[in-house]
């Protein structure tokens, strides 16, 4: 089969392997369509295991059931999960699955950038869930990082007609606005470098959007009646945004951190300032099984409007395109390989 090797951001090259042979209890799937996450190009993070086959944004058809699996068939339409919690763990026991062990070292062979997949007997019991017929193998590239959207806003407890900022408006920045507005956010303010990003977070539910490198804490006060953010989510692993965020978060204020910084960077946190004004700082990791749920059922309800964020289709022959594509950041917010697609089409 064809497979996609990572060996840095600016090589990546189509190359063959054996098509996995499955135990009993595991599933083959062919993969359909597979999305280009921002964690695969986080160079720094990814070439510690280069080279290897990425991709954790998956959706296809299965084609072989192993002997023993009977929610499963051939032909049964799927989104599957790389990460899978044991849910038997004191973590899992506590309600923080993204901290289990298992979790943190499952995943599926070789990776979504190739043509067939073998999902393990965890992941087949945890991690594989049937696409409804409204949700078609395109936008169910969506369910993974919607679901850590979805847990995000669930561990900040995001209410109706709280005021949200967003600091950085790449796809999961666009996901956040996308979700807060459908859960009932009072106003949104979006944050990003880039003009054409700027357009999108406004296109998809922001009121306002403000170039990073403005005085944002000044004109979030300016759009939102002289107010801070409820809730400031932070997108980007720019160093500024998170100082940033911890200038503009409100009083009794929730700083929420999605996105990871280079390896080595510290955070100055006005300890004092925290203490005083009853602010919150935490991290949101991954997703449960429960988030996936939620995903799939907001993408079929249309209540996120993923399709309109894909803005490149791709052939597995040009995953190299893709990858630039992402790593610039610039013109681009969803970028997909679909696995049946001519270089051409």
């Amino acid at each position: 089969m064809r497979i996609a090797m990572y060996y840095n951001n600016r090589d990546v090259r189509l190359e063959e392997m054996p098509t996995p042979q499955i135990e009993p209890g595991e599933l083959l799937v062919k993969v359909i369509a597979s999305g280009i996450c921002g964690s695969d190009v986080m160079e720094w993070y990814r070439i510690k295991t280069a080279p290897r086959v990425l991709g954790h944004e998956i959706t296809g058809e299965i084609v072989e059931v192993g002997e023993g699996v009977e929610r499963y068939k051939v032909g049964d339409r799927v989104f599957v999960s790389h990460h899978v919690p044991c849910n038997t763990c004191h973590y899992c026991l506590n309600g923080y699955h993204t901290a289990c062990e298992m979790l943190h070292t499952t995943n599926y062979d070789p990776g979504g950038f190739a043509e067939y997949l073998r999902v393990p007997r965890i992941n087949v019991d945890r991690g594989v869930f049937l696409l409804p017929d409204e949700v078609s193998f395109e936008d169910g590239v969506f369910i993974e990082p919607l679901a850590c959207v979805v847990r995000g806003q669930r561990v900040a407890r995001l209410q109706p007609g709280q005021t949200i900022l967003v600091l950085g408006s790449g796809i999961a920045g666009l996901l956040h606005i996308a979700l807060a507005r459908a859960f009932g956010a009072g106003r949104i303010v979006a944050t990003d470098i880039n003009e054409y990003r700027l357009n999108a977070a406004q296109h998809f539910g922001a009121d306002v959007a403000i170039h990073a490198e403005e005085d944002v804490p000044a004109r979030l006060r300016q759009a939102n009646e002289d107010r801070l953010a409820d809730l400031v989510i932070v997108c980007t692993g720019a160093l500024p945004a998170f100082n940033q965020a911890l200038q503009s978060v409100d009083r009794g204020g929730t700083v929420l951190c999605f996105a990871p910084t280079e390896p080595g960077i510290s955070l100055p946190v006005p300890v004092n300032d925290f203490w005083r004004n009853s602010i919150t700082l935490m991290p949101s990791y991954g997703n449960s099984p429960l988030d996936a749920v939620v995903a799939i059922e907001l993408i079929r309800a249309r209540r996120v409007p993923v399709h309109e964020m894909i803005t490149h289709r791709l052939s597995l022959a040009e995953i190299g395109l893709g990858f630039q594509l992402v790593a610039d950041a610039k013109e681009s917010i969803k970028v997909i390989v679909e696995m049946d697609r001519g270089v051409d089409s």
